[in-house]
């Protein structure tokens, strides 16, 4: 079973950059790999939501994406905000294949030769993308909270709710580690679930587990957001998916969800009403079903002999 204390953090090697990643329990069940979003690291997946997933049959594993968390944070490109990066042609310090890359050599070091992912926020990207990159290491695909994986610049501001973006732009708080804290609190709060209680404590241990911040790290956003996809489109992506949106989402429009699905044959839509730019405690149940029932169409549909772990 999944554990509510932190794991040894190991790291997997792509190139010169570093990934870190930890082992989160559930060892013998099927492998699944938690991807987290925009800038934060894998402290921001809630134990318990770990838990509900380990509990169903998975051996669970999650990573910081470059430049997020403990992984390598790459030098600064003067690329200004992640709004200007996402618009902005220059060329990008990396691409989106090469984050989809370190996915497969977190999966490499873990010893998986295949996996389901997880993935929220652009983390749902990653999680498409890896599908389309490299199909036969990838099982099912979960994308929660996120864009359709082939568009980016203007197209993907339809979906943005560009009011909350500006007034997370306004967000001032001190330099330091409290600034920190108090910062990830009020950005937590702010996309938290409005049919759902916010569980401030819950938020608060989340955030200061995250060793290196990256809620303030505008420049690691702006290479992130700016890293452009040159792959395939989401109508050839051909892995069992499953797409989560919250109904309430106060960050990205839940047409960003029914395209995501709509562009992949056979994808399960799930709208969470209530829920907002997170996952609050209430749905852990059921997103853990849906997970578990999405590996176990994954499982039906693979031919024999070829489930190797």
């Amino acid at each position: 079973m999944a554990t509510d204390h932190p794991a040894p953090v190991r790291y997997a090697r792509h190139g010169a950059i570093e990934i870190a990643f930890e082992d989160l329990g559930g060892a013998g069940g099927e492998p699944l790999l938690l991807v987290m979003g925009l800038g934060v690291s894998r402290f921001w997946w809630p134990y318990g939501l770990v838990g509900e997933l380990a509990g169903r049959g998975f051996h669970v594993a999650a990573f910081d994406q470059r430049d997020a968390g403990e992984s390598t944070h790459l030098p600064d490109t003067g690329a200004g905000s992640p709004i200007a990066a996402a618009l902005r042609r220059r060329p990008a310090a990396y691409t989106a294949e090469d984050m989809t890359d370190d996915a497969i050599a977190v999966l490499d070091a873990l010893g998986w030769g295949s996996a389901h992912l997880f993935g929220h926020s652009m983390g749902g990207q990653l999680a498409q993308r890896t599908a389309l990159r490299h199909p036969q290491r990838v099982r099912s695909i979960t994308s929660s909270a996120s864009l359709p994986s082939d568009v980016g610049g203007l197209r993907a501001a339809r979906y943005v709710h560009l009011g909350l973006v500006a007034r997370f732009a306004r967000m001032k708080f001190p330099e330091g580690r409290q600034g920190d804290i108090d910062l990830g609190l009020a950005l937590a709060r702010a996309v938290a679930s409005p049919g759902y209680p916010f569980d401030e404590a819950a938020a608060r241990d989340m955030i200061e587990r995250d060793k290196v911040s990256g809620v303030r790290d505008t420049g690691a956003q702006s290479r992130q957001i700016s890293a452009t996809w040159h792959g395939g489109r989401l109508a050839q992506l051909r892995v069992p998916a499953l797409v989560l949106h919250g109904a309430a989402d106060p960050l990205l429009r839940v047409t960003a969800g029914r395209r995501t699905a709509a562009a992949i044959g056979g994808a399960r839509l799930v709208v969470l009403p209530g829920v907002g730019h997170d996952l609050p405690s209430a749905v852990w149940p059921r997103v853990a079903g849906e997970v578990r029932a999405l590996a176990d169409r994954a499982a039906a549909l693979q031919p024999a002999g070829t489930g190797a772990a």
